[in-house]
């Protein structure tokens, strides 16, 4: 296809592997690549946006490869793609893809991933996003989850991206000949068991780490199509999880499932 204009960011940061193998594997494909993102790592930051201090930015071209133009923000993965949109890229992009992040991005936690909200900022001024994250956190390499969401983007942005759809794909820790296929995933329940760890300092006093165990919920139907593979299932079988999301929250069910409410 012809060459594509791309703003990529991410919350893992510009020091991350994920983001500079991405743009890499963009810009050897033909692409024009931009990179706006954290300064530092802001992983979990939903879609934070910073009010009350200044955002800056230093340009960071030499981490990437020649041809890239990439600034670092002190703002949060959505400060990231809002400024880039509004002030630091003249033409406005044809595609904005978050990642590639490191560690799972399914089910419910998507409503405080910083990489999905990176996405979302695109996707609310009506350009092509997607969130792309290698579903683990010690898996390092990121060479296969950049090819293959770049090939997807690709696809979709030939047949009729729809303005409104954001693609949320997670792709699972193994070698690209052990994936087992991939297919359109509807988001899982995710619940978290053990949710803080609390301790001492050595002052003796009390302090929590939140650091729990995700399990999926299997008594949820979860959201979306019931015929369809929810996407944490997918994962856990080697398969890519492609998710189609869209901003607009509503309650999707009848007015004879909501509560009885009188509102004056």
């Amino acid at each position: 296809m012809e060459s594509l204009n791309i703003l990529i960011s991410n919350d893992d940061g510009i020091f991350a592997d994920g983001i500079r193998s991405l743009a890499k594997t963009a810009l050897l494909r033909g692409h024009k690549v931009t990179v706006v993102c954290p300064d530092q790592e802001r992983s979990a930051t939903g879609h934070g946006l910073t009010l009350q201090s200044p955002i800056r930015v230093e340009r960071a071209d030499e981490l990437f490869e020649d041809g890239i133009q990439a600034w670092g923000c002190s703002g949060t993965p959505a400060d990231c793609v809002k400024l880039a949109l509004s002030e630091l890229i003249k033409k406005k992009p044809d595609l904005v893809i978050s990642g590639v992040n490191q560690g799972p991005n399914l089910g419910t936690d998507i409503f405080c991933s910083g990489t999905v909200a990176a996405a979302m900022e695109g996707t609310l001024e009506n350009i092509p996003s997607m969130a792309v994250s290698l579903a683990s956190f010690k898996w390092r390499n990121f060479e296969f989850a950049s090819k293959i969401s770049l090939k997807i983007a690709e696809q979709a942005l030939c047949n009729n991206w729809p303005k409104s759809l954001l693609l949320n794909l997670n792709v699972p820790p193994c070698e690209e000949n052990n994936i087992l296929g991939g297919s359109w995933t509807r988001l899982s329940i995710r619940k978290y068991k053990n949710q803080f760890t609390k301790r001492e300092d050595p002052r003796g006093d009390i302090y929590y780490w939140l650091a729990g165990e995700a399990v999926l919920d299997l008594n949820s139907k979860g959201y979306g199509p019931k015929n369809w593979p929810s996407d944490v299932s997918q994962i856990e079988k080697s398969k890519l999880s492609l998710t189609p999301i869209e901003p607009d929250l509503f309650w999707r069910d009848g007015l004879d499932q909501l509560p009885d409410i009188q509102l004056l």
